[in-house]
């Protein structure tokens, strides 16, 4: 089996310059939870995902660590104190980043997969601890022709099991 007979051919993507906004407003329409991001060529440059906008509009500067050290400690203990953001921080972090490409905020480093590369290829990449991805975008010559995710790979396979 190999990632062209598990991949997603009609591939929804995004334009690097694409307004954040506009990005935030297609995933939240989707069933899905991020888009490959493609150049003018068609050419993948990255991805982004719900993850990417948490960070933007959750910044970690909302943390505040305070040491504390009190007799007989010699050590101070750091303690997180987190400053709860509320709607109106929400609504300025948008109006801040509404006008910027998607290019500002996507994860350049994206692993991909070739159309022969076979499902251990691809599982190794989405059961990996330290990669953490859903999906992996399958390029041709840079340009994305499919897309598998999780869900693509344990369908197949439940489905090899079962013929």
């Amino acid at each position: 089996m190999q990632a062209r007979d598990l991949m997603t051919e009609a591939v929804e993507t995004v334009h690097e310059d694409d307004d954040v906004s506009d990005v935030l407003q297609q995933l939240a329409r989707r069933d899905f939870t991020g888009f490959p991001v493609v150049d003018d060529d068609n050419r993948l440059v990255g991805v982004v995902t719900q993850r990417d906008f948490v960070e933007l509009f959750q910044p970690k500067d909302h943390t505040v660590w305070i040491p504390i050290g009190l007799p007989p400690f010699l050590e101070t203990l750091d303690y997180g104190i987190d400053l709860s953001w509320n709607e109106l921080e929400t609504e300025l972090d948008l109006a801040k980043n509404a006008g910027k490409p998607v290019k500002k905020i996507m994860t350049r480093d994206v692993l991909t997969v070739g159309p022969d590369a076979s499902v251990d290829d691809v599982l190794a990449i989405l059961a990996a601890d330290e990669c953490d991805v859903n999906r992996v975008p399958v390029v041709e010559d840079d340009v994305v022709v499919g897309i598998v995710t999780r869900q693509d790979v344990l369908r197949a396979l439940r489905d090899e099991r079962n013929a």
